[in-house]
This record gives C-alpha cells, sequence and structure tokens, in this order.
C-alpha cells in the first residue's frame, strides 16, 4: 500500500481507477479505515472515476502521533493528497467525522475541487451532539475500543443490517481494533474540545453541494443538515430512505450510484442545487424523488407546513 508524505508524517492510500479520469476523494469517519470504501472503490473506478481512499492521522496504517491530532493536521493531509491527483476535476465526500474534514477542507479550497457530498454531517455541535460525543469519549476510555464499538453499532445501523451479521459481529470488532487503537482514537476525539462552529463559514463554499443524510439518523439528524443547506449557496439536501447514520456501509451500491450521478450531472453542467431537497430512491440507478410540496422535511410525522 503506498505512502504519502504530509509534512514529516506518513500517509497510508489507495488509488483505484484510471488515472487521467474525474476523482473522488473519499474521508473516513472516526473509527473507519480505507477498507469500508471498497464497495465504492469498485463501482466508482467502473464509472471512470479515479477513487483516492486513505487513512487519516491516527487510523489504520497511517501515523498515529502520541500527542494531539488537530482537524487541521487533518486538513493539511486532505490537502496534499488532493495535489497528488494532479489537474483533473476533483469531487470531495466525507462520512461524519470525515464530513467535517470535507467541510473545512472545502472552505479553505474551494477553488481546488469540483464538488462536495458530505455525508452524516454537522457543521457545529450541538448540546444533543456535544453530550453524546462526551459520552462515547468516556465509553473509550472507560470500556476501551470493544465497548465503543458496542455502543456505535446499534446507533449506526439498523436492526436489519445487524441482524443479518450478528454471527460476524465479533470478528468484524477484532478486525476494526487491530487496525485503530485507543489511544488513537481518544485524540482523534479530543479534536472537538475547542470545536467551533463551522457555519459561519459555510457561505465561502462556492462548489456543488449535495448533503446526504440517513432518513432515520437519530446521531445527526435532519437539523444539523438544514444548516448546511441552508447556508452552503449552491447545495441540495438527499435524504436516504431507511438509512441510519453509517447509512455508506448498509447501502454502499446505492451510496455510490448517487456520488457518481453527482458528479457527472456537475461535469455535464446538470447540477442546479437551488437549496432543493431530494428523496433517494431506493436502488441505485433511481432518479431523486423531490421532497412534497407544501409538507415539513424536519419533521418525522407528514405535517402540513
Amino acid at each position: 500500500m503506498p505512502t504519502l508524505t504530509s509534512g514529516s508524517r506518513q500517509i497510508s492510500y489507495v488509488l483505484d481507477g484510471p488515472s487521467d479520469g474525474p476523482a473522488f476523494v473519499l474521508v473516513n469517519g472516526l473509527t473507519q479505515y480505507i477498507k469500508i470504501w471498497e464497495p465504492f472503490r469498485e463501482a466508482l473506478a467502473g464509472r471512470g472515476f479515479r477513487v483516492a481512499t486513505f487513512d487519516l492521522l491516527g487510523q489504520g496504517n497511517s501515523d498515529k502521533p502520541s500527542l494531539f491530532i488537530g482537524q487541521d493536521d487533518q486538513v493539511a493531509v486532505l490537502r496534499d493528497l488532493v495535489d497528488e491527483l494532479g489537474d483533473q476535476p476533483v469531487f470531495l465526500a466525507g462520512i461524519s467525522f470525515g464530513a467535517v474534514i470535507a467541510l473545512r477542507y472545502a472552505i479553505a479550497h474551494s477553488d481546488r475541487i469540483s464538488g462536495l457530498v458530505p455525508m452524516s454531517a454537522f457543521a457545529e455541535l450541538t448540546p444533543q451532539l456535544s453530550l453524546l460525543g462526551n459520552a462515547l469519549r468516556t465509553g473509550l476510555v472507560l470500556g476501551g475500543t470493544t465497548y465503543l464499538q458496542d455502543l456505535l453499532f446499534p446507533m449506526n445501523l439498523s436492526d436489519d443490517y445487524i441482524t443479518e451479521r450478528l454471527d460476524r459481529l465479533e470478528d468484524a470488532k477484532r478486525k476494526a481494533w487491530l487496525i485503530n487503537d485507543l489511544y488513537a482514537l481518544q485524540n482523534l476525539m479530543e479534536s472537538f474540545i475547542d470545536f467551533q462552529p463551522l457555519t459561519p463559514q459555510l457561505s465561502s463554499i462556492g462548489v456543488p453541494t449535495m448533503i446526504m443524510n440517513g432518513e432515520f439518523d437519530f446521531f445527526t439528524p435532519r437539523k444539523l443538515h438544514e444548516s448546511l443547506r441552508t447556508h452552503i449557496p449552491d447545495s441540495a439536501l438527499v435524504i436516504v430512505q431507511r438509512a441510519y447514520h453509517a447509512f455508506t456501509l448498509e447501502k454502499p451500491a446505492l451510496s455510490a450510484a448517487l456520488l457518481a450521478q453527482f458528479a457527472d450531472d456537475v461535469l455535464a453542467g446538470r447540477w442546479h442545487g437551488g437549496k432543493k431537497v431530494w428523496i433517494a430512491p431506493e436502488e441505485p440507478g433511481g432518479a431523486l424523488i423531490p421532497f412534497p410540496a407544501n409538507y415539513d422535511h424536519l419533521r418525522a410525522l407528514p405535517l402540513q407546513l
């Protein structure tokens, strides 16, 4: 697996797809690593995209600094990786923690990317999200990585997805924690201690932006995505049906198809965000469905405005 030098640190990354194709850079969530993007690499490369996946500082096979890892450090890594891709159009997508890093990069470097896809994202720590984050950090410190995973699986994934994999959960957790260690994850979590809201800077994101939120995501609920939709000029919100926080794990084929269609639309001049709200199709290849007029998309109940 190749490595990229970013400052004095080594970053593990993978490139797939044609070297002259438009690129997609995919940014991991907090407890993830390169392997989770395998279905995306295959699907996007098959549609002519060059796909870059990597382990953030503190993750997987990338360097794990023993001291504090700031989010600015992660943005610098992302900048160096995007620069490595050359001059072709670059689309940037991130999930959860990775979406925050992608947003920060887009705020600082909109001129370097052609499109942005924040998924299960947030631009500010609401009291609810802050309390959840503190509880997860305490769980990690007191209970270790296995206990944190025990919390995250039911919080982030559907009952159907978990039921199908109950006999494999322990093996999956073991593999994840062999590559992501406790102290590195604690460092990543502590990068939120002095987190300042990004909302006042979102208007500087000058590229087409498709915001994706699972229908049943209670970790980063619709309200958090609404602040992105209303502040990013050329944006639209896409609600993924029957999906939770980690919908890229549950629905990789659908998610990859939506990413590819977004990039194709941008490159063809068909994307017009208009701060609209859409519902994703249930299967790959389907068309986006306009959210019904006169209904409040922030409510779970279909109440008219």
